[in-house]
């Protein structure tokens, strides 16, 4: 059987693999990446504080909201992303800081 620190361990993967996507990348799609591996991080985090802690289902459900949520936020970020692409030619996060003005 797996056990609590295996788990965590694995969530600290993810989590630190999302925040160097995050860091090294200057491609909005890589960054989108990195933000669903952060939440993916969170996600491992309360299913397995729940299934060894406390037993019960509230960390699976928890999950599942955050899932649904790292879902609508990658439709909506690459609805962003094609459109800036559309408008720019570019998918570079340098480019979209000229959007401000």
């Amino acid at each position: 059987m797996v056990s609590l620190p295996s788990f965590l361990f694995v969530s600290f993967i993810l989590f630190l693999a999302g925040i160097v996507v995050m860091i090294a990348r200057k491609n909005v799609i890589a960054i989108l990446l990195g933000i669903e591996l952060i939440l993916n991080a969170a996600a491992l985090n309360f299913v397995a504080y729940t299934r060894f802690i406390n037993n019960n289902l509230e960390g699976h459900i928890i999950a599942l909201f955050i899932i649904v949520i790292a879902a609508a936020e990658a439709a909506v970020g690459l609805a962003i992303v094609i459109r800036f692409y559309q408008i720019r030619e570019s998918i570079h996060i340098d480019d979209a800081t000229q959007l401000q003005s």
